[in-house]
């Protein structure tokens, strides 16, 4: 059993097809080598740490041992299979291009060697290519595309194994997990982290237990709420695979059926795992969703870069400056400063939050998304390779079912109306603010312009 984001033991089709066809080993690989494969954030190492340790434990009541190793896919897995004489591999699938293409090499070598190899559909509620148009073309508008979702049958959940006869490690090397070095020291910045996550499958089901107990029915009206506990705060368990949005999608329906008062933040709630797949359906389609406008007449857009983004040099040293302001949270807009200074504590941003603090980088700073996006990489624990860039597109007004560029959140107005109290941000920026770094009436009627001019210069065909 290869896994990779689908750590956990319920609900894991791939665990299930392995242990059905006999004694099982699994195993983990750290690939940060293949051509195109993303590296992981300094947020999500410190994650995937202590979700091996807790995958590990897990393994272990099955009988089942977890083999660490760090290296390309395509040497290191059918190497693996060839060692251990197994007679077949398991997998549940991925959809980045890279990935994809990795797989293929590893199918390939691994079927060459006599081994068979079954994929499986583990990661979203439906597979990317799935949900189409009447004309058989990818859905780049998420209404449609969640109605179509909803219409089509669910993957039947596969029960969690019963324990099997171990075969141990069968002498097949495991790297140490302590030398993969993915937590961080000297210094030492994840004690924020520690403090309110405990990575795993058990404290996952936790949550989604909270959640339909007590967040579901106030949903509506709390989920844009920084000050209170009120949205779900499952995308992590969701990004490492804890949980299957499976599992999500049916509690949610049992919930809307024994507590119809629960119904319609429930509803809600499976809209926004519709959202997810509706972000890997777009990254499916486009593999360098992270690097590309969706929009191809954004390509001409005035932003600006605090480095330039071939050449390394300094770009714009104000610009630089800006950005240095608005990751650190010392822009003076105070829900601008809270959620930066909460994704550095925590390495997770309120939802309201993260789309006031991108669009202020984005429209009110000049800056290109893709900075942001980066930044956000870095520090997120639930950094999805497609959520990130998706969500980032979207605020930007390049992106599929985008915001409009026109639309420029004021964090002064959103603090307003969902911090009323000014409980957020004094939690996380209680200190006296910095002057404001930029007016936002000028920075904003300085982005309209940039806009108008793009629209000014025509528009180029839809890619």
């Amino acid at each position: 059993m290869w896994f990779r984001d689908d750590l956990r033991v319920a609900d894991n089709p791939a665990l299930v097809s392995a242990m059905d066809a006999g004694p099982t080993i699994a195993v983990y690989l750290l690939d940060e080598q293949s051509p195109g494969i993303r590296p992981l954030g300094g947020a999500a190492k410190w994650w995937l740490h202590h979700a091996l340790e807790d995958l590990r434990k897990n393994l272990a009541t099955l009988g089942i041992e977890l083999i660490l190793r760090r290296g390309t896919a395509t040497r290191q897995i059918p190497e693996l299979v060839e060692l251990a004489g197994a007679s077949s591999l398991h997998w549940n699938r991925r959809y980045g291009g890279p990935e994809r293409s990795a797989d293929s090499v590893v199918m390939e070598r691994v079927r060459a060697a006599g081994a068979e190899v079954h994929s499986h559909a583990g990661f979203l509620l439906h597979e990317p290519w799935v949900p189409v148009t009447q004309e058989s073309k990818p859905y780049r508008v998420f209404t449609p595309f969640y109605n179509a979702l909803q219409r089509l049958p669910l993957r039947e959940p596969v029960p969690t194994p019963e324990p099997q006869q171990s075969l141990g490690s069968l002498g097949l090397h495991s790297d140490s997990l302590a030398d993969w070095s993915l937590l961080p020291s000297r210094p030492d910045w994840s004690q924020g982290l520690a403090a309110v996550w405990n990575p795993g499958e058990d404290d996952a089901q936790e949550r989604l237990k909270l959640v339909l107990d007590e967040i579901a029915g106030d949903y509506l009206d709390a989920r844009d709420r920084p000050d209170i506990d009120g949205t779900s705060r499952l995308s992590a368990a969701l990004r490492w695979g804890h949980l299957s949005p499976g599992q999500v999608w049916r509690a949610l329906s049992m919930t809307i059926s024994k507590h119809p008062q629960r119904g319609t933040g429930a509803q809600s709630i499976m809209r926004q795992l519709a959202w997810r797949d509706f972000c890997w359906n777009l990254l499916y389609h486009q593999p360098d969703l992270a690097t590309t406008n969706l929009r191809p007449e954004y390509d001409d857009f005035d932003w600006s870069w605090p480095k330039d983004s071939d050449s390394g040099e300094d770009h714009d040293d104000l610009i630089r400056q800006y950005f240095i302001a608005w990751s650190t949270g010392e822009t003076g807009y105070g829900m601008v400063d809270a959620g930066m200074k909460q994704l550095w504590d925590t390495g997770w941003m309120h939802n309201r939050v993260r789309m006031v603090t991108a669009s202020f980088l984005i429209k009110n700073l000049g800056i290109h998304w893709r900075v942001g996006e980066e930044w956000f990489w870095d520090t997120l624990v639930d950094a999805d390779a497609a959520s990130n860039p998706a969500n980032w597109q979207w605020v930007a007004g390049c992106g599929a079912d985008a915001s409009p560029f026109f639309r420029v959140f004021n964090p002064e107005l959103q603090a307003k109306k969902f911090d009323p109290r000014g409980t957020y941000v004094t939690r996380f920026a209680p200190l006296s603010a910095p002057q404001p770094i930029v007016d936002l009436k000028s920075s904003r009627a300085a982005a309209l312009e940039s806009y108008a001019e793009m629209k000014d210069r025509g528009t180029a065909p839809e890619r």
